[in-house]
């Protein structure tokens, strides 16, 4: 006789602990996974995971990218419901893309402290101050913000959305100050406030850590994503011929599997968050790639457990809303950044 979803689940349901750091008591064991796509097949879902999950959920995903990339199949998939493994401003954009859709996160306790970094409340004060500047958020933002925002940017299309705007207009970047500044010195342009925020596991990957590795690894090519407190150093080194040019590359994390299928030398340096190893690994299993600081890991990406995935799928836990006019706001900023013809990667 065929057993049902919900009488098979109590077994492993029975293990998940709810603690303050996340669901816990579960291990990502072949009977786990097995569950997992079982129970997503009944509700109809896809998972999708983002680059900086645990490798035991992005092996188990369905899509595994970055957080734009996601929305977007999101967006397209068949499945009616949508499991957003990563943090809430991702959910909430896969919500903002896919309005008819269920979207589930694993853990609604897993925040971004680069999006709370900014609030609508403070968006709205700062644009006050410049009543004509145009505003360009990072796709690092809730769902609040991005519906007060003209135009959104990824960190591999952002210089593309800031040099696409008339000069004479200023820009208001938020909420990445690396990213801003980063853009600020490629375009060269003068009329652009930064908003100074940070993601802080990339802010904590400093210029000396960079230069250390860099000079003990004089082979070694280099990633480091825009957001880190160490892209300046990069490109300082390379600019100062302490490391070559042509191997020190800032890229998006979707602009890193491609590169690192590119990739000439035997080891890279990667600066992010060191989840994004294991896509990296998998896409070029040749080459050795080295966290530049391993301990690089965001809290709240790792909450999103075996055991939060799978107390999501038996219970269609937790669904995330977005009010239908600040959705409606929010998709304009994004489908205005996909108009410019450079979709880009997410963050």
């Amino acid at each position: 006789m065929a057993t049902t979803g919900a009488k098979l689940a109590p077994p492993l349901m029975g293990q998940v602990f709810d603690g303050p750091s996340g669901y816990t008591g579960v291990a990502a064991t072949p009977e786990w996974a097995q569950e997992v796509k079982r129970l997503a097949r009944e509700r109809n879902a896809t998972i999708l995971a983002h680059n900086y999950q645990l490798p035991e959920i992005q092996d188990v995903a369905d899509h595994v990218g970055d957080s734009l990339a996601l929305s977007r199949i999101a967006a397209e998939a068949p499945e009616d419901t949508i499991v957003f493994c990563g943090v809430h401003f991702m959910a909430e954009t896969a919500k903002i893309l896919s309005p008819e859709k269920t979207v589930l996160i694993p853990d609604q306790r897993a925040g971004c402290s680069l999006a709370d970094s900014i609030s609508a409340a403070e968006l709205r004060e700062w644009k006050a101050e410049h009543p004509n500047a145009v505003v360009v958020s990072y796709v690092n933002t809730t769902a609040e913000v991005k519906a007060l925002t003209d135009i959104c940017c990824t960190s591999s299309n952002a210089v593309d959305v800031v040099a696409s705007i008339d000069p004479d207009r200023e820009v208001l970047f938020l909420p990445d100050q690396f990213l801003g500044a980063h853009v600020k010195r490629v375009t060269g342009r003068e009329n652009m406030h930064i908003w100074a925020g940070e993601c802080h596991v990339h802010a904590g990957i400093n210029g000396d850590e960079l230069t250390e590795q860099a000079r003990s690894h004089p082979d070694a090519e280099l990633f480091v994503h825009p957001e880190c407190g160490c892209a300046t150093s990069a490109l300082y080194l390379a600019g100062e011929g302490a490391f070559p040019a042509d191997r020190v590359h800032i890229l998006s994390t979707g602009g890193m599997i491609d590169a690192a299928k590119a990739a000439k030398s035997s080891q890279v340096l990667v600066a992010t968050e060191v989840g994004m190893l294991h896509q990296l690994r998998k896409a070029a299993p040749g080459i050795d790639f080295q966290a530049v600081n391993d301990r690089a890991s965001c809290k709240y990406m790792k909450m999103i457990t075996p055991a939060a995935l799978l107390r999501c799928l038996v219970e269609g836990a937790d669904e995330v809303h977005v009010d239908p006019e600040t959705a409606a706001l929010g998709r304009n900023s994004v489908q205005r950044m996909i108009a410019i013809g450079n979709p880009g990667g997410g963050e």
